[in-house]
């Protein structure tokens, strides 16, 4: 199978402090990865790093063999919701049809097909009859479909999102679960930081464990077992002995 992103050794620091230790490993197309750790293991960096949002103190990445510069226009970024100003006054239309101006060019502004993959990945996840409300008068889960529409516009090859599920409700998770399965079925990558350990499994073909540096990175029938989970988490982790409870009796066929 073809790799499309490889990470090679990335080492990231802030203020001299390791957020990242040498960390490689290397994704197959038509996958769905999860990444997982504790909170400060380095998870968003990982991601950061990887789109050249952080600089990385060594180590590198590639998408599809070659840099992030000449491949681009393939990625997509959903990133947190805390980190977007929600006061901004645009509506949601606007917000996704910025999807659309990494392939506009300079100057350039939005034609007819782009407004309609704009309207189209709107009704892709459920938004339509919110295009016209102001971003902030939406509800956790409405904002965050709302950034998968603004992804899915920009009609890329591999996907990044940053806890697509944090604050949101049921419904909008399954619905964005079968929009990202839907995608790896058309032969789209998805990697995705989540902190949910006990929908890995139903989840995620592949998961990246890290806490600082790498401690397992595989499918998730080889990997995400008690010893691992114990490696990455510790025992503070409030549903670690729970998760490792499913994991044991899974593991001895009793569901």
């Amino acid at each position: 199978m073809r790799k499309v992103f490889v990470v090679n050794q990335l080492t990231v620091n802030y203020d001299q402090t390791p957020v990242l230790w040498d960390i490689s490993f290397d994704v197959e197309a038509a996958r769905c990865v999860g990444i997982i750790g504790p909170n400060g293991a380095g998870k968003s960096t990982l991601l950061k790093a990887a789109l050249g949002i952080v600089k990385p103190l060594g180590g590198s990445v590639t998408f599809f063999g070659s840099s992030l510069k000449k491949v681009r226009k393939q990625i997509a970024y959903v990133p947190q919701r805390n980190s977007v100003d929600w006061d901004f006054p645009v509506t949601a239309f606007d917000v996704v049809l910025m999807g659309r101006y990494g392939r506009l060019g300079a100057f350039r502004l939005p034609k007819k097909e782009d407004k309609q993959a704009a309207e189209y990945a709107l009704e892709q996840v459920g938004m339509s009859v919110f295009k016209h409300k102001q971003i902030g008068q939406l509800s956790g889960g409405q904002q965050q479909r709302l950034f998968l529409a603004r992804a899915l516009v920009q009609e890329a090859d591999i996907f990044f999102l940053d806890e697509p599920f944090a604050g949101v409700d049921l419904s909008s998770e399954q619905t964005i679960m079968q929009i990202l399965n839907d995608l790896k079925a058309q032969g789209k990558t998805i990697l995705m930081v989540h902190h949910d350990l006990n929908t890995v499994e139903a989840y995620f073909d592949d998961v990246v464990m890290i806490n600082t540096s790498l401690i397992a990175f595989g499918t998730v029938e080889t990997v995400f077992h008690p010893d691992n989970i114990q490696k990455t988490f510790g025992r503070n982790l409030s549903l670690l002995d729970e998760v490792m409870r499913l994991s044991e009796a899974k593991l001895k066929g009793n569901k």
